[in-house]
């Protein structure tokens, strides 16, 4: 069975979530999500992230912060073959608010944690936001 391997990002910009809404197309649901993609041969999972974080919505200026990365794992098919997914994210903060979408996404929103996780389509983004969430909070305490 094939795997594959993605990299995202939890976003975060004073004390909001940022999420990206992706309308259905191929083996895509509609909904919304974090920003991530696949990890390109010879690429890290930051680089990875970086790299399809300023693909998917233009911002540059991601500052990692260390500690937190969650992994997601599921199943899909794509063209009659069964798919074994693998989803890492980390945790960014940014200073940039403006966001300039790819064309593979239609909308976005900058969210407090309650809304954030309202909105999210799936159960497992909503564990994953949870957790960065308790992340932060912790640190700030700290």
């Amino acid at each position: 069975m094939p795997n594959e391997r993605s990299a995202g990002a939890i976003i975060y910009n004073k004390g909001r979530y940022l999420l990206l809404y992706r309308k259905a197309h191929d083996h895509y649901r509609e909904g919304w999500f974090f920003a991530r993609g696949k990890v390109e041969q010879g690429e890290d999972i930051e680089a990875a992230a970086r790299r399809e974080i300023k693909e998917e919505t233009g911002i540059k200026d991601l500052f990692f912060v260390r500690g937190f990365k969650d992994i997601v794992t599921w199943f899909y098919r794509k063209d009659g073959q069964l798919i074994h997914k693998t989803a890492i994210y980390v945790f960014a903060e940014t200073g940039t608010e403006d966001v300039h979408i790819s064309d593979e996404h239609g909308g976005y929103e900058w969210l407090d944690f309650e809304h954030a996780y309202a909105k999210l389509t799936f159960p497992t983004d909503k564990k994953v936001l949870k957790n960065a969430h308790d992340f932060i909070e912790k640190m700030k305490k700290e």
